[in-house]
């Protein structure tokens, strides 16, 4: 959309501090050298995802304060999508960058009721910020905004009262989120690492991102004819094993769409009994391709 309105955009890749070892997305960082020299007398926004996707990486205090002063040095707005605000595990917190100081008057923050409350698609989510800034989004908004009924916004509205007030109670929904997925994220992990991926430990959300590349000789891709691998192994995958993955390549640009070619995209807000279907799945593609019991 930057691009047909005639903008440029630059883009900057996460990339993994450590090879070996467990991993999880908080080894994943930004270069501060390069995000630095991305900015210019031009640059008019910063895109910012946290908790992100598909990584789970929580950007800590530490990393948002220096893109926060990059945004303030270069007067810049910062549009912050936080649709995962409320699936952070222990210890980890989620911290809003608009609450950073001088902030607040130049970001937009984005939250989505479709992830909140796992209503995909409904299509509900919200925007907030200075009354400055929410009076442009709003001319957008009349323009862009699609399958937005009234009852849904009804529910939406009411389940949000709901939760308010017993926010911070453990019976607050966004404060149990985080504790059911938590188990759900652990299974899918163990599972992944027992079937041969090197998976990254997600800090927040519910995808898994996992390496695939040690069952490259044990998946036949030959009859994949994509450019690029992830492509290749997530169709063979589906075939073979009968488990869906999402190749992480499509989520870059075309600069960056090599950094995903080893990795596969996992997902676990699944029901339990799923869960256990999946498990069955890969025991029989277990013994196909690894000779196990």
């Amino acid at each position: 959309m930057i691009k047909m309105t005639g903008g440029v955009a630059k883009f900057i890749a996460l990339k993994p501090n450590k090879t070996s070892g467990v991993i999880s997305s908080a080894d994943w960082v930004l270069d501060e050298a390069e995000l630095t020299s991305l900015f210019g007398p031009k640059t008019k926004m910063l895109i910012l995802n946290t908790p992100h996707n598909p990584l789970g990486k929580v950007f800590d205090r530490r990393e948002l304060e220096f893109i926060a002063n990059l945004c303030k040095k270069h007067n810049v707005l910062c549009l912050s999508d936080e649709v995962y605000e409320w699936m952070v595990y222990e210890p980890h917190k989620h911290i809003r960058i608009a609450t950073l100081p001088d902030m607040w008057e130049r970001t937009i923050t984005i939250g989505s009721a479709g992830k909140t409350f796992s209503v995909t698609g409904w299509k509900i989510g919200w925007a907030y910020g200075p009354a400055n800034l929410m009076r442009n989004l709003q001319v957008v908004h009349q323009n862009c905004v699609y399958t937005c009924c009234t009852p849904v916004q009804e529910a939406v509205a009411r389940s949000l009262e709901v939760e308010i007030g017993r926010f911070e109670t453990p019976e607050c929904y966004m404060s149990s989120l985080a504790r059911e997925l938590l188990p759900k994220r652990d299974f899918l992990v163990n599972l992944l690492k027992n079937n041969g991926f090197k998976p990254t430990i997600p800090d927040g959300g519910y995808f898994v991102v996992a390496d695939w590349t040690a069952l490259a000789n044990k998946v036949d891709m030959s009859g994949e004819t994509d450019k690029y691998k992830d492509l290749r192994f997530t169709k063979a995958f589906a075939k073979q094993a009968s488990v869906m993955a999402i190749p992480p390549s499509v989520f870059y640009s075309d600069e960056h769409k090599n950094l995903g070619e080893n990795y596969a995209r996992f997902c676990f807000i699944k029901v339990r009994e799923r869960q256990c279907g999946l498990l069955m799945k890969w025991s029989v593609f277990d013994r196909c391709i690894w000779g196990k019991n």
